[in-house]
């Protein structure tokens, strides 16, 4: 039995006056999960952004904490489709939520495995041993065109279309969910966030930071701050995981 550890906070950056982004994160028990975190990445005009990224948040926590299935796969992408039906039905009855869409990222750790489910651009890494590896794939065009060989890494963070997501919970009836299932090594960290760290901060920037060691708080803390240092252009989000306080 794992024992987590987080630590959780989303800032609204230096540009921006509303915060789109929205997180949970419980180290206890929601349903039959052992564990649950999330991050959300709203987006669409007239606060629409902030409610479908709360809305698809607090739909999924709400469903896993009421369903009996087991299996986290099956729990959490049922837990991701209704949410998108909900987001859908509720721009089709409020003109000014029409277009409104969610990125999420949702992660569970069962017996030193992780399940995560991705849809859109927002994003989850492994830390171990020094290096930062990121687990999901960007649902976006840039992402697109880097895994077509068109465009570099390096090009991709500076292209003038990184906004633009390929997929987003609302954006269409049928929603295609990426899920992942990997083992955690020993004294490995999991980092969960929106593009607004991403698009600041670059990974190195970011392996640097959790190279120094520090508690997860000061994490969190270090990268939401060189975030905004670095320009602040978007909402920021950040949920940071220690799975292996075991406790004996």
């Amino acid at each position: 039995m794992s024992f987590m550890r987080s630590y959780s906070a989303t800032d609204v950056g230096r540009k921006r006056k509303i915060n789109q982004d929205s997180i949970f994160a419980s180290d206890r028990p929601v349903g039959n999960l052992p564990n649950l975190y999330i991050v959300a990445d709203g987006m669409g005009g007239h606060n629409a952004g902030d409610f479908a990224s709360r809305y698809a948040v607090n739909t999924v926590r709400e469903y896993i904490a009421g369903s009996r299935e087991k299996n986290p796969v099956k729990l959490i992408d049922e837990a991701i489709r209704l949410a998108n039906r909900g987001i859908i039905r509720e721009a089709g009855r409020h003109e000014e939520k029409y277009g409104m869409g969610t990125t999420i990222v949702v992660t569970t750790v069962v017996d030193r495995y992780a399940y995560t489910a991705n849809v859109g651009d927002s994003r989850l890494y492994l830390f171990e041993d020094g290096s930062l590896k990121q687990i999901t794939k960007d649902h976006s065009l840039v992402e697109e065109m880097v895994r077509l060989g068109e465009i570099t890494e390096e090009d991709a963070r500076t292209h003038p279309d990184k906004h633009i997501i390929t997929r987003a919970v609302g954006a269409d009836e049928e929603i295609e969910i990426d899920f992942f299932d990997y083992q955690l090594p020993p004294d490995s960290l999991l980092l969960m966030c929106s593009d607004g760290l991403t698009n600041m901060v670059t990974d190195e920037e970011i392996r640097k930071i959790l190279l120094r060691g520090d508690g997860l708080e000061e994490n969190v803390e270090s990268l939401i701050g060189t975030a905004n240092e670095n320009g602040g252009k978007d909402n920021i989000a950040v949920i940071m995981v220690r799975p292996d306080a075991d406790e004996v």
